[in-house]
């Protein structure tokens, strides 16, 4: 289990994900050295990482949460074949190992040509036996709002020592180019890389890299997500949880959803289940008693399929790059 230190440091990178390990060991009243060595720890220990991503909407890009239904044999190999692709995010195995959920990104721009993997990958890919996709119409909780379970090591006083002092107005947004895509890329793998480093990834200059961070940033095309095992946090249950609701009453408890320290997510999507949230609790009991006191007494909600997930292959971020010894290059064959 994480001690106060430990808390307190997941907290600081939520609050800001790039924040020196000089500002958070003063926050924390602890060494430089501490904060640097708890990090290490967290990383090679609790899978902790930094990732930087691009804001949905202002990228050009609809999210998709995908339901795949696969027979036992084939369900993790389809799994990790779905998380090794660039176009998706928080890929998970539910309902006994023989459902995956997975979160698509497709281009806006690029119509259908943006949605390979929903018109024509899936469809030739042996042992699934349903197939449903749900847009994401508007998100209420996640993306740059944690999970408020990862949000109880700083108080007031320390929070608004670590947050950014808010950026002049500009007169005109800011808006993410093909540009910026080797700078996004990098971001992607190590949210906390150093200026010299993004500055290689880029072709940039340090000062270049710098400033168009702070724009983007500032401007919310950027924001900075932390992967961690939450089961450090305690917690041993995740669920998704699909739900109909009258549309009447649809944003009144997609906002009452928000606010319970439960959920994790909470978004509007298209389809018959037209809500859905993540629920993390600390056993089933728990998660048991969430659906009886809390979703329970909200009659606006008509239908609820909770689908426990087992594990999850991929979270925010793409899958941390391989190191090791180079490939031997293959040999040619000349021909005559």
């Amino acid at each position: 289990m994480l001690d106060d230190i430990d808390r307190g440091l997941i907290h600081a990178l939520h609050i800001d994900g790039r924040a020196p390990f000089t500002a958070i060991a003063d926050v924390l009243g602890v060494s430089t050295q501490t904060v640097s060595r708890r990090y290490r720890r967290l990383c090679a220990e609790a899978s902790l990482r930094v990732v930087g991503l691009a804001d949905p909407h202002r990228a050009g890009r609809t999210q998709w949460l995908l339901r795949l239904t696969a027979v036992p044999h084939s369900a993790q190999d389809l799994a990790a074949a779905l998380a090794r692709r660039a176009d998706t995010s928080w890929v998970m195995l539910a309902s006994g190992g023989t459902e995956i959920v997975a979160v698509v990104h497709t281009s806006t721009a690029d119509g259908q040509a943006g949605h390979a993997l929903l018109l024509h990958d899936i469809p030739r890919t042996a042992g699934i036996t349903a197939v449903s996709a749900h847009c994401v119409l508007h998100t209420y909780l996640g993306g740059p709002t944690a999970w408020p379970g990862r949000e109880q090591g700083l108080d007031a006083a320390q929070r608004r020592r670590l947050q950014s002092a808010p950026a002049p107005a500009r007169p005109v947004q800011q808006t993410l180019t093909s540009a910026d895509g080797d700078l996004l890329a990098a971001l992607q793998q190590d949210g906390r890389a150093s200026l010299t480093d993004l500055a290689a990834a880029t072709g940039w200059s340090s000062a270049t890299v710098a400033r168009r961070l702070a724009e983007l940033r500032a401007g919310g095309e950027l924001f900075f997500d932390v992967e961690l095992d939450n089961t450090l946090l305690g917690v041993t249950t995740q669920a998704m949880l699909w739900m109909a609701v009258a549309p009447a009453h649809l944003d009144h408890v997609a906002r009452t959803l928000a606010e319970h320290p439960e959920l994790a997510y909470v978004a509007a999507v298209t389809g018959p289940s037209n809500l859905v949230a993540q629920a993390l609790c600390p056993d089933p009991a728990a998660l048991h008693r969430y659906l009886i006191e809390k979703l329970g007494v909200l009659e606006a909600i008509r239908s609820l399929e909770t689908a426990p997930v087992l594990r999850m292959v991929k979270t925010a971020g793409p899958l941390p790059a391989r190191t090791g010894a180079p490939r031997r290059p293959r040999t040619r064959t000349r021909r005559p």
